[in-house]
């Protein structure tokens, strides 16, 4: 894959900015992390050589300085809120972060419930972390919030929440997803640190957007595509602008709420340490030299790629029409059209030939492996066979899997399962591939490539089941299909 982000070189200057900061804050700074600690696939994509677990990495190098305070919100356990990209509860998430974070070698000091207002569903998941010996801490839900400043900051408000006892110059907030309650966690703990006589700081890391490129460059506006659900947009910080007379790109919620925070610091701290929201944050000022200039072109086509794919994805999800409407103004921002993402034409066309759902693949050297529907194995697991094969090099007539080794498994799925689709799914169709290895080298070999499908680009005609979704998911591959089942294009025939 051709690189065009210096990981490198951002993990050792993100960590001495990190340090920088902690200096300035009299040796105690809480650190609100934007989007995903680690399987940050959107940056990784827009940003080739970026790491998905490139921030993760870099907390890595603060491991005798950090602790990482989790934080989940009632409302999200209460409605059982689940992750879009793994399939999971926040609260199972919460529980899995903290596995991950432990085995890296990170410290968790306790969970934060955040507001709170008395559910039962928060209560008796606190009982559950309390019982594994987790510390957990609530905060809870302040009328007015955010913009009842005076009473916010008072006893009343931020003086209601448990204070979370911390023991390092360095605490991560961070959470399960967005809207969980980062922000104002640290300024909770900040009104508290002060009333003890501690001059703690808070700044806030983000991936996206980069201030120091223009408002419209693509990796803007794949930040964009990437977080329509949330409603963000790109913007000129004006606050920066008034400020320092310099052009800095940040986005609309930071610029909305930052006079709220300019007042909760000012009674807080005395002042605001902030001229701006740009000024909040630890990595803008770096990324954009971390972007290789002989990759532009990389950067554009890896971008416009994202962007389609998010139309794509929301595409298929027409009750979201004005995310649908705003994606669309983003692809024309970008000057793309749908057809440049070369996966979405290859599976229609493969459908169009075949008469039957299709699909496929574009490869990391850029070649595209389609397909299609048979008697013995659905459009999906086809796709994965023929992928595996031509990265193997293993001649496209070769069976890596016998047909007679399927066909007890249709068997089996119709005939005692209740199945009324025999072709086994994507991860029935691996299963079979690893029991072939046993004593087929071409099928040992295949298998042997299935790292390399991690970052493929997939599209399928129709809707895929839950189970195949979930399955390319797990093998890292980036998945768009077309708003229709397959169940109803039989219909139409």
């Amino acid at each position: 894959m051709k690189i065009g982000f210096d990981n490198d070189k951002y993990l050792k200057m993100q960590s001495e900015h990190i340090r920088e900061r902690i200096n300035q804050f009299g040796n105690k700074l809480y650190l609100e992390f934007g989007g995903k600690l680690f399987d940050d696939y959107h940056a990784s994509r827009v940003l080739p050589g970026f790491e998905p677990d490139s921030k993760l990495r870099m907390l890595m190098q603060l491991s005798d300085q950090a602790e990482i305070v989790i934080v989940i919100s009632a409302a999200d356990i209460d409605k059982n809120k689940v992750r879009g990209d793994l399939g999971i509860t926040y609260d199972e998430d919460v529980l899995r972060l903290m596995e991950v974070f432990t085995e890296r070698g990170l410290y968790v000091g306790s969970v934060c419930i955040t507001q709170y207002s008395g559910q039962e569903s928060a209560d008796a998941f606190k009982k559950r972390l309390e019982k594994l010996g987790i510390k957990v801490y609530v905060l809870y839900l302040i009328p007015g919030y955010p913009n009842n400043t005076s009473f916010i900051v008072s006893d009343e408000g931020y003086g209601k929440n448990d204070y979370i006892e911390t023991t390092r110059p360095l605490v991560v907030i961070t959470a399960p997803g967005p809207g969980s309650g980062k922000m104002a966690t640290c300024l909770s703990q900040l009104y508290h640190e002060y009333k003890r006589g501690v001059k703690a700081g808070y700044a806030k890391f983000e991936t996206f957007p980069i201030w120091n490129i223009p408002l419209k460059h693509p990796v803007n506006l794949a930040y964009e595509a990437a977080t329509a659900d949330l409603n963000d947009v790109n913007m000129i910080d004006p606050f920066h602008l008034e400020a320092y007379g310099e052009t800095t790109i940040n986005y609309n919620r930071d610029v909305e709420v930052f006079p709220v925070l300019q007042a909760m610091f000012e009674k807080i701290m005395g002042e605001c340490p902030y001229k701006s929201p740009t000024d909040m944050a630890l990595i803008w000022p770096v990324t954009a030299s971390l972007m290789m200039k002989s990759a532009r072109k990389l950067h554009v086509r890896r971008s416009s790629a994202d962007i389609i794919r998010a139309w794509k994805l929301w595409f298929a999800e027409q009750a979201a029409k004005k995310k649908f409407i705003r994606l669309e103004l983003l692809l024309k921002q970008a000057h793309v059209t749908i057809e440049e993402r070369k996966v979405v034409p290859a599976a229609l066309k493969r459908e169009e030939e075949t008469g039957a759902p299709a699909a496929a693949m574009e490869l990391p050297d850029g070649r595209i492996v389609t397909g299609k529907t048979s008697e013995l194995l659905g459009a999906s697991s086809a796709l994965l066979l023929n992928a595996l094969k031509e990265l193997a090099g293993i001649e496209h007539d070769k069976h890596v899997i016998s047909p007679e080794a399927l066909k007890p498994i249709q068997a089996l799925k119709t005939e005692y399962l209740g199945s009324k689709n025999p072709r086994p799914h994507s991860d029935e169709t691996l299963i079979a591939l690893s029991i072939s290895a046993a004593d087929n080298e071409d099928a040992k070999l295949a298998l042997q490539q299935i790292p390399k499908l991690k970052g493929c680009q997939v599209h399928t005609s129709v809707l895929l089941s839950q189970v195949d979704i979930l399955e390319f998911r797990k093998l890292g591959v980036e998945l768009t299909c077309e708003p229709k089942s397959e169940h109803a294009k039989k219909l139409q025939k």
